[in-house]
């Protein structure tokens, strides 16, 4: 792809896609920001959201809720309609975790004809202040059963960096780049480090028996918790060097993060 193209960018109110956006306008580059709310209506749900929000997209930033499948159909009409180059945000460890919605997403975009490149992040470091994580460590207590398993957080600002270079520079086509920070740490490490950075205690309990209680000793719980113990079993998860490859700058370190977060007040 050559010259300035228009940007689609799903998911452009959420944790990356917002970032996505800010990084590409920010480099000149022109943007369609698409959610539910954003600046143009997008609805996997709702099949007469798309081609508005498609219409005279050259490349395209493809994400879905957690739970929410990459429709093939939207995917085959993004090519129909002039989409040249796909990027994707998955997720690391998939096959592990038996992770199907994702697994066919890759197959999907891999299939499509177009340019693609798929993004394995590892935990987002904005799970602990802008997502799921958030209700735990403002109740004092962080309760998922990965023991001591070190994880290579990332940032999400350094999963938009790669993201936006994918999207605008050539070299990226049919690559599936694993997106780490610049160091791995327990869970429990992770915790302690945003307890320092607030000034308060936060607990971490990281085995299965608490995880299960907690979740009411339901199928789900369980069938979660064999899930995680899949992802434990893998080991200590290696950092990768992909964000100073593709950005030609280092990932941000969790301890950055923690600092950035508690100044903002993201856990008042």
């Amino acid at each position: 792809m050559t010259g300035d193209v228009m940007i689609l960018v799903l998911g452009a109110t959420g944790s990356t896609g917002r970032r996505v956006a800010e990084q590409l306008r920010a480099a000149g580059h022109t943007v369609r920001g698409a959610s539910r709310s954003g600046q143009a209506t997008f609805d996997w749900s709702e099949p007469g959201t798309w081609e508005p929000a498609l219409s005279g997209a050259s490349a395209l930033y493809l994400m879905a809720p957690d739970g929410v499948p990459v429709d093939p159909a939207f995917v085959s009409l993004a090519v129909e309609r002039g989409v040249e180059r796909i990027v994707l945000l998955s997720s690391g460890a998939i096959e592990a975790m038996g992770d199907e919605r994702l697994l066919a997403a890759e197959r999907t975009v891999r299939g499509s004809g177009a340019e693609w490149t798929i993004l394995r992040p590892s935990w987002f470091n904005q799970n602990f202040d802008e997502g799921f994580f958030r209700p735990a460590i403002m109740a004092g207590e962080v309760l998922i059963p990965l023991g001591d398993v070190r994880q290579a957080f990332v940032d999400a600002d350094d999963i938009a960096a790669v993201a936006a270079a994918a999207l605008t520079r050539n070299g990226h086509a049919g690559r599936a780049y694993d997106l780490t920070g610049p160091g791995s740490l327990a869970f429990g490490e992770a915790v302690e480090i945003i307890g320092r950075a607030i000034g308060r205690e936060v607990r971490y309990l990281g085995g299965d028996e608490d995880y299960i209680a907690a979740n009411g000793f339901s199928g789900e719980s369980i069938h979660a918790a064999k899930a995680f113990g899949s992802l434990r079993a893998l080991g200590d998860q290696p950092v990768a060097d992909t964000v100073s490859e593709v950005t030609g700058r280092p990932p941000k370190s969790f301890e950055t993060f923690a600092g950035e977060a508690a100044a903002k007040g993201a856990w008042r």
